[in-house]
């Protein structure tokens, strides 16, 4: 390996606001704006309202504010803290496409914010940290290869304190060398596990993830500014980030590839729907193939989702416990989408659908048994969805791009193939000869 970590913090260090091309800045200021909404509307949340009266308990007469109605000022440490949680207090923050694993805004806002408003910096000083941050943390979540999450991580509190150290680490003015202290210290404040999936409780923990992750980029640059140190080959060494929570299967070349030239800031894209970003290509897929036949919940006998090998081992939850799981589940997320509008994050009343959602299973697409499947574009996601209505199939085949940060797609499915009561879509342009 070439000293990667290095040539990350180089970059951070020497990020100029006036060398970001302008469509750059402006998916960073959508990631600001979709951030503060986010974390707005969780403020409310109970979860929320724990971590909120902490913060102001332990950080008080402080500058930095926490987002949402009566939040107060706190110290930075605590604002991160708060404002990470509450931006993933209901699955609406935002993400990458091609995902990585990472949450920009809950991970990089809640700890930039913090600083700038405790340094009294403006709004071009915290787009060029956001940015840099971005950079940095996305090739981190790129080189995972998603490996972190097999072994049982939650991968944006593992990425996310490398992220935010780098962007307050960019407010406070940082030299290469303070750079790299920064990743080094952020890299043994990298947690969060996957538990609360396999338990189906205590999923609270996820939301801390992410004010967590926040919160640590904080204290790792605070401390990084005062000569604390961290070794400098915290993400490629031997017993460094990658291989300790990704194991043998990593990418380190995607640490670096393309830094300065491309902008992985690009990738950040918006959530469509309140929930986890495995369900949304399942979701959309049911609303159209429900606006196209007309079909009726009750109509449904059961339905079948072919997905990655995530969908089948993390989120294939049929009886989530709480909301929460319930936002975590796929079969749930289809289900919901049969009887509700799954753009509204407002649920009333008890959790709905518990036989439709018990009807879903969801199998990785190499155990799934399906025959002469088109090739697939490797930057695309594969889902199939079939829906048995009353003795008549209608399958979908839905490949669908997440694109920019508009989220799903215009989804405009034709007809590729009949055969007897069996329909499959695809979107225009998504397959492949």
């Amino acid at each position: 390996m070439a000293e990667e970590t290095a040539r990350l913090a180089d970059y951070a260090a020497s990020c100029r606001y006036e060398h970001i091309p302008p469509d750059v800045v402006a998916r960073a200021k959508q990631c600001i704006t979709d951030t503060v909404a986010a974390a707005i509307f969780g403020c409310g949340l109970p979860w929320s309202r724990i971590v909120v009266k902490f913060a102001q308990k332990n950080g008080a007469r402080g500058n930095s504010r926490i987002l949402g109605p009566d939040g107060g000022c706190v110290h930075a440490p605590a604002a991160a803290l708060a404002n990470g949680t509450l931006a993933h207090a209901f699955e609406m923050d935002n993400l990458t496409w091609p995902s990585t694993g990472v949450h920009p805004g809950a991970t990089l806002l809640p700890a930039a914010l913090a600083v700038a408003q405790e340094r009294g910096q403006g709004g071009s000083e915290l787009i060029t940290a956001i940015v840099a941050g971005a950079e940095v943390m996305i090739r981190i979540g790129r080189a995972t290869q998603h490996n972190n999450e097999s072994r049982g991580f939650h991968a944006p509190g593992t990425t996310g304190p490398f992220g935010a150290a780098v962007a307050c680490g960019r407010l406070m003015g940082f030299d290469a060398e303070r750079m790299r202290n920064a990743l080094g210290i952020a890299g043994s404040l990298a947690c969060g596990l996957l538990e609360f999936a396999r338990a189906q409780n205590g999923a609270m923990v996820k939301r801390l993830h992410l004010g967590r992750a926040a919160e640590s980029g904080v204290l790792a640059a605070s401390l990084a500014a005062d000569g604390f140190t961290g070794p400098a080959s915290v993400l490629e060494g031997e017993f460094g980030f990658l291989r300790v929570f990704c194991g043998p299967n990593f990418d380190p070349h995607e640490l670096t590839r393309g830094l300065g030239e491309s902008y992985a800031t690009r990738s950040i894209m918006l959530k469509r729907f309140p929930c986890h970003i495995t369900a949304h290509t399942s979701v959309q897929a049911i609303l159209d193939l429900r606006a196209e036949h007309g079909y009726a919940a009750a109509d449904v006998v059961s339905i079948h989702i072919g997905g990655s090998e995530k969908m089948a081992r993390v989120n294939n939850i049929p009886s989530p416990a709480d909301i929460m799981m319930a936002q975590y589940s796929v079969p749930f997320c289809v289900a919901l989408a049969h009887v509700r509008d799954p753009r509204d994050p407002v649920l009333n009343g008890d959790p709905p659908l518990p036989r439709l959602s018990n009807g879903r299973n969801v199998r990785s697409p190499a155990k799934s048994g399906a025959r002469n499947r088109p090739r697939l574009d490797r930057r695309l996601r594969l889902e199939e969805i079939e829906a048995v209505l009353g003795g008549e199939t209608c399958c979908v085949v839905a490949y669908a791009k997440l694109a920019g940060a508009t989220g799903l797609e215009p989804a405009t499915f034709g007809v590729t193939g009949r055969r007897s009561n069996q329909l499959s879509y695809a979107p225009a342009g998504a397959l492949r000869s």
